[in-house]
């Protein structure tokens, strides 16, 4: 075990650096068009029971993997697993965030292009039909989005280079409570609008007829992609936690805190939406078709919808942060070469997707992966395959090999912390997690849905 590896340098530094992991688009871009898509209040909910019954005790794991074993997620289950095959959990993990930050900066990169957009006024005065017409051209163009995913992974790059704590830490220190303020100002701009009541009531009054079993596993995959679970940041970032790090309460923090911004981005986002007539089921347009046209509608238009793309570049950042780190951490590590020579490498390799995921909403529209589109391909490989099962192998790998005592001695600090109700979630990693994993995983592939169609017809 190395002495002398990287750790964050305060007890603030670990939570922000964290939550800076889990927060990202997944909260604040997908998190609500998934709830407008699912039923609202329903939706939230059952998100809320899967985030404390599924989301906290799988962070808890990969925290422990990463602290016991100091070491990236593929390097982890080598000194836990040597001689094995349960190190292609990790290497599943490692592949996973590199292939997402393939197309993560693409979309990334969009959010550069409307604060670019926003601040010089080209948003203002337009119709919905205008933000739909030029948010296709400019994602079909071929040099400029690949320009703005080329910016991203640069800024992204200069910080991981920089270090974990000279970089990680200290942009994270800039950028959650920067990003908290923005979504908090925008909160209170929505709440003032007229009509606010049927959008919050919509938020959080659940109506439980909606709650379905597609609902439920949608809520479940959800969890999975906002608390970044199954992709290896957690097992990373968790390697560079001092021994003093209490794993149980930092879970607890990262958990409440990414939950909090996932209501925030909601009540930011459904007042406006109701206030403005406009269905809440928008999907994944929601963010730059609809909201930069509803932002346009209020006095000082183009000054919100600016203060709105800033906060998705920051969420954004946070997030490719913390993939970039999971494959530089490899690459450093495995094969021993300097740091910021494994940052260049793991930088242009996803430049190359980005390049190839962008490509793919314009001149290679047409070229398709099993009927799907690279950038496509790429988000299904990742979000229904990889992170699922790298999830649910991570409780398999917990629940199967890793000794009880020596679980317990981790996420006690050896003793000196309590861990209330610890048999039952050693239970629940070993039995109950891998199965309703496993749930989600069919769900995501479709199988259930063909089963229903299927028991229908007969």
């Amino acid at each position: 075990m190395s002495t002398d590896r990287a750790t964050f340098g305060s007890k603030l530094g670990v939570i922000l650096a964290t939550v800076g992991c889990a927060v990202g688009l997944g909260s604040i871009w997908r998190f609500p068009y998934m709830v407008g898509e699912n039923g609202g209040a329903a939706f939230l909910l059952v998100f809320i029971i899967c985030t404390v019954l599924l989301g906290l005790p799988i962070m808890i794991t990969e925290f422990f993997i990463g602290r016991h074993s100091r070491s990236n997620a593929a390097g982890s289950f080598k000194k836990l697993a040597p001689h094995t095959k349960w190190p292609l959990i990790g290497y599943n993990g490692v592949l996973a965030a590199f292939l997402i930050l393939g197309f993560y900066a693409v979309v990334s990169g969009w959010t550069l292009e409307y604060v670019w957009q926003a601040m010089s006024g080209n948003l203002s005065g337009k119709s919905a039909a205008d933000f739909t017409t030029d948010f296709q051209a400019f994602s079909s163009s071929v040099f400029r989005p690949i320009l703005w995913t080329a910016v991203f992974i640069g800024i992204t790059h200069y910080i991981i280079a920089a270090g974990v704590e000279k970089g990680i830490e200290r942009a994270s220190k800039i950028m959650m409570p920067a990003l908290f303020l923005i979504l908090l100002v925008l909160c209170i701009r929505s709440v003032t609008l007229p009509g606010v009541k049927e959008g919050l009531t919509f938020l959080f009054r659940p109506d439980f007829g909606k709650i379905t079993s597609s609902v439920i596993l949608s809520a479940m995959g959800q969890t999975f992609f906002s608390l970044s679970i199954g992709m290896g940041c957690l097992i990373t970032y968790a390697s560079y936690f001092g021994k003093d790090t209490n794993l149980q309460t930092t879970a607890v923090q990262v958990t409440v805190l990414n939950t909090l911004v996932a209501l925030l981005a909601g009540i930011m986002v459904f007042p406006a939406v109701f206030s403005f007539g406009i269905e809440p089921t928008a999907g994944p347009e929601l963010v730059f078709i609809t909201l930069p046209n509803i932002f346009e509608q209020l006095p000082f238009g183009s000054a919100w919808s600016f203060i709105f793309f800033i906060l998705l570049a920051l969420a954004a950042l946070t997030s490719t942060i913390s993939l970039h780190e999971v494959a530089t951490a490899y690459v450093h590590e495995e094969y021993q070469v300097p740091r910021k020579f494994a940052a260049w490498v793991v930088s242009i390799g996803v430049f190359i997707i980005g390049v190839f995921a962008s490509l793919s909403f314009g001149v290679l529209k047409d070229f398709t992966i099993g009927g799907l589109t690279i950038f496509n391909a790429l988000d299904f490989l990742t979000a229904k395959i990889m992170m699922p099962l790298g999830g649910m192998m991570i409780c398999v790998f917990v629940g199967l090999r890793i000794d009880k005592k020596i679980l317990k001695e981790e996420l006690t600090n050896h003793g000196t912390i309590p861990f209330y109700f610890f048999h039952t979630y050693a239970f629940f990693i070993k039995y109950l997690a891998p199965l309703a994993i496993g749930l989600i995983f069919i769900n995501e592939l479709g199988i259930i849905a063909y089963l229903r169609r299927l028991i229908a017809g007969s």
